[in-house]
């Protein structure tokens, strides 16, 4: 009995020893906190409100979801420990820099931020909850990773390079007062983002040129996939960016003139539709071609669509 009651009066001891520094611990590990402090060091086009809609999710997944957003005319991406070019072999440069960008450690050099960064409006908003919250600004205000002194390995950080003037580039001013929106995502945005949300399907249709043309031409994010958005199903998500992509890879030259003619009104009905699903989700939107005559007859229907030539074989 003395020595339960012993052990007991020390637990008690200790509980009471450790409750004040305890207090404030769910703000200095809360993962959410620690992937707004980093986003804060990187330039957003949104004012960082897809890194605050998705800063629950752990790192990699928000770097992906939200790399459309970064300001990628103040941002580049190297790999100098080559194993983001290893991951990314045959992918395009934007692949590389999502692998960059989604690595838990960032090396010396791997992301250069031209000019200073302000932090985003939605991401100070986001900041500034959290200070209310624990009432300590030194751990929500955003700072540079450093490393245990036993550690030679490079330190985690982004670094700055001069940016160039450009005169016809005008900085963009940050909303304030009325106009910032809500920090988070409300009940309609949160719907229209799963609607929005792209879903892997297998490809439709059993063509292997066109599952071919398409898995590696974007490339594709979902190689032997189609993806469903918006409702709608397209040939292609391409890797590290925000494009849908439709492809046609039948030799049109080869038609006469009225098959052609109904192949692209056909056609029109169907990729029209897929526009408007993608640009209402705020995806691009491109279709891929084989030849170049496939490419003026559609442009010469609808002017303002993105037609590429793939050169992709039957």
């Amino acid at each position: 009995m003395r020595f339960r009651a012993c052990i007991a009066l020390l637990l008690y001891v200790s509980a009471c020893a450790t409750s004040a520094p305890i207090a404030k611990e769910p703000a200095a590990r809360d993962p959410r906190l620690a992937n707004l402090q980093r986003a804060a060091t990187l330039p957003w086009t949104d004012g960082g409100r897809c890194a605050v809609q998705e800063a629950s999710e752990p790192w990699p997944v928000l770097a992906e979801r939200c790399f459309y957003a970064l300001d990628h005319d103040r941002i580049e991406f190297h790999d100098p420990t080559g194993r983001c070019a290893v991951a990314s072999a045959g992918a395009a440069a934007v692949g590389l820099g999502v692998c960059v960008l989604a690595a838990p450690e960032i090396v010396v050099g791997a992301v250069i931020v031209a000019g200073v960064v302000v932090v985003g409006f939605a991401i100070k908003e986001a900041l500034a909850a959290y200070e209310l919250r624990w009432g300590d600004p030194e751990k929500v205000r955003p700072a540079p990773e450093t490393r245990p002194a036993q550690d030679a390995r490079p330190v985690t950080e982004t670094r700055t390079a001069p940016q160039k003037p450009s005169p016809k580039k005008r900085p963009k001013p940050e909303p304030k007062g009325p106009d910032i929106p809500p920090v988070g995502p409300t009940e309609v945005t949160e719907r229209d983002r799963r609607w929005c949300e792209p879903i892997p399907e297998p490809h439709a249709g059993k063509d292997d040129a066109h599952n071919k043309c398409a898995d590696q031409f974007p490339p594709n994010r979902y190689p032997g996939m189609d993806v469903l958005v918006g409702g709608v199903s397209f040939d292609a998500l391409q890797v590290g960016v925000r494009v849908l992509w439709e492809i046609k890879t039948h030799q049109f030259d080869t038609y006469n003139e009225f098959i052609q003619d109904q192949e692209i009104e056909k056609e029109m009905k169907q990729l029209l539709n897929e526009r408007k699903a993608a640009l209402a989700c705020g995806y691009d939107f491109v279709v891929g071609v084989s030849t170049e005559a496939h490419k003026r007859a559609l442009l010469s229907k609808a002017p303002t669509l993105n037609v590429v030539v793939t050169g992709c074989p039957r």
